[in-house]
């Protein structure tokens, strides 16, 4: 295979894939990548500015040009502004997500939903009393109808607190109350990022940095954590269950329908219309033994944890699923879908379907996606997959072989359950050392790393060093591919970690969910410092995400710093114009908010950088 084939990707299923693509003379995001090349050195160092139409200005990082823009803004000003545009943008995506399961939660309780029901009513009447909502002598679904309200209230409230920030140890919403950051409502924050970013408005980068970590805050104790809890309640709250991944787990002689993108509203209805007799017997009509769903992304770890659905892949390799030649229908939702997949499909037979307002695709099949008529429209998606079938050139399926099998589904609850109800053992084998803490590794894929190369060797480099790994997202399927989320895995981890995964029967890397479900991770951390009777900046945890490209990302790492949590970066963001911004974000946060970022492509380097600090944070408590 040709050099530049591998150094695209570590996957081997990828890897053959890129092959036929290259045959076939079918671009992926590889090649436009390349014809990028180079990228704006002024984008990537955060020093450009089009935020009124005297410009777009843009500052020379090295003194030879402009040291300000028309209006006179500096170099700090320009990075701040753009790195909050960012956090708002990723915060309203995860919010918006939040806000439509809100809606769904209102719609079932109502009696109004298609085909959703309450899977989880104790988590519902946990919520409940959270809210200081009445549950005696009321029904499932008059509770269920207050816990919406109380959740959509937080997205147009003007005054705080956002409910679920009150699980943070005291100590964090005291240092939050301190700094001014401790968020009033979800809409609230991320409208006021836009408003301070508009030209003449804010121009104190430390200000600026300080409202986006309230912002995003706002995002992972606020919309993400509403979208985990509530989706919990209406599809399930996740337990351990294993499945497969990677692009073999499509089959040659059934009818293939992926699922991409981030909401499970969409695919929970399509993986229960899957099964619909009906349209299991339409699709033997038509010459298949049958219906298979998988999943690319979010919406793929959602249905894997919940249902055990394969996942065909994570980000990278959404083209290369349309490139088997074996998929009948791509459908999506919103979130990380490539523009370019429309074009792709109409080279083979797939269907691309869009099913979303928010998120319509030239050159797609729009079905749209409404909950009051939800298994009604998914068994029309589903159909319409099906009776594409026949259209299926034989010649053109290349269906790799590669799939490993994977456990996931460790919600917080499940991981309570595997711990016997308590804490205890796990914090038992942090005081003893056989873990010597954890580190939540989560995030995207970015053709500017080779593909999961830094997710990959990041957590084999954390877990040898006995560091427990919580991952989520991309960095999820790719552990699922590599065969980490698997309790033989153990074998690749230090003596102590083995010894606990073994006793316990679980991998040395816990698959959590999809991106929203890094605010289980924030829960988990919450608890254990509350535990423990210290803050979360105290304990021996750091997160990391090796190959980050979207806004979501953004928001999610400035929420997990602003929760007390060093965290390392994968690619550079583009903060580097301003060294002010980059010495605040790398190094002033620490002694602002107790934890900071580090900027290290580098995944053995960066796993260093994070063994090291869990080091120093078990010194300090003396353990």
């Amino acid at each position: 295979m040709k050099e530049e084939i591998l150094q695209r990707s570590i996957d081997p299923a990828a890897q053959v894939m890129l092959a036929v693509a290259e045959k076939e003379h079918l671009e992926t995001a590889w090649d436009r990548f390349e014809k990028q090349q180079p990228q704006c050195g002024f984008g990537e160092l955060g020093v450009c500015c089009r935020h009124c139409n005297m410009g777009p200005c843009r500052i020379d990082p090295f003194g030879e040009g402009p040291a300000r823009g028309v209006c006179g803004a500096t170099a700090d000003i320009m990075v701040a502004r753009g790195l909050l545009r960012m956090i708002a943008a990723g915060a309203a995506a995860h919010s918006d997500h939040a806000r439509d399961v809100a809606h769904t939660l209102k719609l079932t309780a109502e009696g109004k939903g298609g085909g959703y029901a309450i899977k989880d009513e104790a988590k519902l009447r946990r919520l409940a009393e959270e809210y200081g909502i009445p549950l005696d002598g009321r029904s499932t679904q008059e509770i269920a109808l207050d816990v919406a309200h109380a959740a959509l209230a937080e997205f147009g409230q003007q005054e705080g607190p956002i409910r679920f920030t009150r699980r943070a140890p005291a100590r964090r919403v005291d240092t939050w109350q301190k700094l001014g950051i401790d968020p009033r409502g979800i809409d609230r924050e991320i409208v006021e990022i836009m408003h301070r970013t508009h030209m003449g408005v804010d121009n104190d980068y430390v200000n600026l940095i300080l409202h986006g970590l309230r912002a995003s805050l706002a995002d992972g104790w606020g919309g993400s954590m509403i979208a985990t809890e509530l989706q919990d309640v209406l599809f399930g709250t996740p337990q351990p269950v294993r499945s497969e991944a990677n692009l073999g787990v499509l089959k040659a002689d059934q009818v293939n329908i992926i699922v991409h993108g981030h909401e499970p509203i969409l695919s929970e209805m399509i993986v229960a219309a899957a099964q619909d007799p009906e349209l299991v017997a339409l699709a033997k009509e038509v010459g298949a033994q049958g219906i298979n769903v998988a999943g690319i992304c979010c919406t793929g770890n959602e249905v894997l944890m919940r249902h055990g659905i394969p996942v065909a892949g994570n980000f990278l390799q959404q083209e290369l699923a349309i490139i088997t030649g074996a998929v009948e229908a791509m459908i999506v939702d919103v979130q990380c879908i490539f523009p370019a997949l429309a074009d792709l499909s109409s080279c083979f037979h797939t269907k691309f379907i869009s099913t979303s307002p928010k998120a319509k695709f030239p050159g797609a099949t729009h079905m749209e996606f409404h909950e009051e008529t939800a298994y009604d429209t998914a068994k029309a998606i589903v159909r319409t997959a099906v009776e594409n079938y026949p259209r299926r050139n034989p010649a053109r399926v290349h269906i790799p072989d590669e799939k490993s099998e994977c456990m996931v589904g460790f919600s917080v609850e499940a991981i309570l359950a595997a711990l016997g109800g308590s804490l205890d053992p796990l914090l038992g084998a942090i005081k003893s050392g056989a873990i010597q803490g954890i580190a939540g590794v989560v995030g995207c894929n970015n053709p500017k790393v080779q593909h999961d190369y830094g997710h990959i060797n990041m957590v084999k480099e954390l877990i040898r060093n006995n560091i427990l790994v919580v991952t989520t997202g991309c960095n999820a399927q790719a552990c699922a591919k590599a065969g980490l989320l698997r309790p033989e895995a153990a074998e690749l981890a230090g003596d102590g970690l083995k010894g606990v995964c073994q006793a316990l029967g679980v991998p040395p890397v816990l698959h959590m969910g999809s991106c929203v479900d890094i605010s289980r991770i924030l829960v988990a951390c919450a608890a254990i410092a509350n535990t423990m009777g210290v803050d979360i900046s105290d304990l021996p945890v750091a997160g990391a995400a090796p190959e980050w490209m979207s806004e979501k990302a953004v928001s999610i790492g400035a929420y997990v710093v602003a929760s007390g949590i060093f965290t390392v970066l994968g690619t550079v963001p583009p903060v580097l114009g301003s060294s002010n911004v980059t010495q605040l974000l790398t190094a002033g946060a620490e002694g602002v908010v107790g934890a900071r970022f580090a900027v290290e492509p580098d995944p053995f380097k960066a796993a260093r950088l994070i063994v090291d600090h869990i080091t120093a944070k078990r010194a300090a408590l003396g353990i």
